[in-house]
């Protein structure tokens, strides 16, 4: 186990985390948010185990010390990060009206004993998307159309 420790505590406490943005709008800037919520995670001592940004949602796997609550930590995520993407893509302003980027809530799990089944599960999930889009892209033919 690779626990750490606090003054007077031993902890080990990961969470998958799931956020999007408003409206699902699919321009997350890949290498860009990467930057800005790892700096944001160094300045927190919020540890990134696995991290993801897909096309319109992002998926983390982090390690938080017990001393900040998940809500607070993920308030101060798409707070700041917020700021800092509409600093950065000054044209947000105007095509989105203000600076709000992050919709409202999040998913978040514990990860406990499965964090190897997580890691594979935020690696491979575009592939699993794509795949998935295929599947359901299907040509009906009208039989009641003429040839």
């Amino acid at each position: 186990m690779s626990d750490n420790s606090l003054s007077h505590t031993r902890w080990n406490c990961k969470y998958h985390i799931v956020f999007i943005p408003k409206y699902r709008r699919k321009i997350v800037y890949g290498k860009d948010i990467g930057a800005i919520l790892r700096r944001l995670c160094e300045m927190k001592d919020v540890e990134i185990i696995e991290a993801h940004a897909m096309i319109d949602h992002i998926h983390m796997l982090v390690k938080i010390p017990p001393k900040m609550s998940v809500s607070y930590f993920m308030g101060y995520l798409k707070g700041k990060s917020s700021l800092m993407i509409h600093d950065r893509h000054a044209n947000l302003k105007y095509n989105h009206g203000n600076r709000t980027f992050w919709a409202k809530g999040y998913y978040v799990s514990t990860v406990g004993l499965n964090q190897k089944t997580i890691e594979k599960y935020i690696r491979e999930q575009e592939a699993e998307d794509r795949l998935r889009d295929q599947m359901t892209k299907r040509e009906y033919v009208d039989p009641f159309k003429d040839k």
